[in-house]
Formats: C-alpha cells, sequence, structure tokens
C-alpha cells in the first residue's frame, strides 16, 4: 500500500517495490521470450526459440534474486536499467538525426515497456526503502 513520507513523496514500502521490481523483470523475460518467437518466421527456428530462453532467463534469475532480496540482484537489476536507458537513448538519438538502420517491431514494442518501467525503478533502486529491504547499501 502506497504510503507517505516525510517528504510529501509516495513510498512503495519494502516488500511492494521488491514486487513490483521483480514483475518488470518476470514479465521482461516473458516479452523477450514472446517477441522474439513470433517476430521470427512460423514456424520458428530452433536458435531463435534458444537464444530468446536465454535471454528470458537471465530476467526471471534476476526476478527471483530479487524476490529473495539478495544484494547482488539489486546492483544487477540497476546496472541493467541504467544501460537500458543509455542504449534506448541512443537509439533515439540515432532515429532523431535520421541515422539509417533497421529497427525490429520487437525493439520498438520493448523500449515501450523498458523506458517508462526502467526510469521509474532506477531512483527505486537507489533510495532508502531499497537499502533497507536490501539490507546492504548498493554502493
Amino acid at each position: 500500500m502506497d504510503t507517505f513520507a516525510d517528504n510529501g513523496k509516495v513510498s512503495l514500502g519494502g516488500r511492494t517495490g521488491i514486487r513490483i521490481a521483480a514483475g518488470f523483470f518476470a514479465f521482461g523475460g516473458l516479452l523477450h521470450i514472446g517477441l522474439a518467437v513470433f517476430a521470427t518466421s512460423f514456424p520458428p527456428r530452433f536458435w531463435d526459440v534458444w537464444e530468446a530462453s536465454g535471454r528470458g532467463l537471465l530476467s526471471f534469475v534476476v526476478a527471483f534474486g530479487l524476490l529473495r532480496r539478495l544484494s547482488f540482484f539489486r546492483s544487477l537489476a540497476w546496472v541493467y536499467c541504467a544501460v537500458m536507458l543509455l542504449t534506448y537513448l541512443a537509439v533515439l538519438v540515432f532515429a532523431y538525426t535520421k541515422t539509417p538502420g533497421v529497427y525490429s517491431s520487437s525493439l520498438i514494442v520493448e523500449s515501450l515497456y523498458e523506458i517508462p518501467s526502467c526510469a521509474l525503478l532506477l531512483p527505486y533502486f537507489l533510495s532508502r526503502e531499497a537499502e533497507e529491504a536490501f539490507s546492504r547499501s548498493l554502493f
């Protein structure tokens, strides 16, 4: 349940923030697998499914680590979100400058999910609530 902190900002609290972050990574894993399988030719080739499963598995492992409150996975999630925002920022700069390139529909759909989610999760991983929930500071 959302509560107001002393400074007037909305605070998610320890468990809710962890569940939201883990849910982001779990759904992101399903999104990676689903988009990779359906974006390829039908029926999907084995190597496409294999690669998508590997990327999805990484997201599931991070989600599991966050639910178990392992501080290593908090650090990994923070780095993932920071790198994703920088990567999509570079792609947006390329698109804005009209640099020729091919952008797949799966990249566009994933960016619509990951950019706002990572932008919201990045401050959470640095917050005092996350520090208390994971029992060790990020840096």
